[in-house]
């Protein structure tokens, strides 16, 4: 094995970093640093600094989604891991 998939990012790796570069893992709590428009029912948009409680990382996910998580009032959706911080 050698390391020429350096620079693939998160799926080759296996490890997903947020906007800052921290490494996340599942069950970590996250705070948006962008605000994110929801599509679909409803249509509501999620305000930066809004804090999410227990992420799962996904390899599966919609796009380039790594992030699948539970937001009060809004219900499931994913997120890319470019749009969160990880919250201390």
């Amino acid at each position: 094995m050698s390391d020429a998939t350096e620079g693939e990012g998160a799926v080759g790796s296996g490890e997903v970093r947020d906007a800052f570069g921290t490494v996340l893992a599942d069950g970590d709590d996250v705070t948006l640093v962008k605000s994110v428009k929801v599509s679909g029912g409803g249509g509501a948009t999620l305000k930066v600094g809004t804090k999410v409680r227990g992420i799962r990382l996904i390899e599966d996910g919609v796009g380039d989604h790594d992030i699948d998580a539970r937001i009060p009032g809004v219900g499931r959706l994913q997120l890319k891991s470019s749009v969160v911080k990880r919250a201390n």
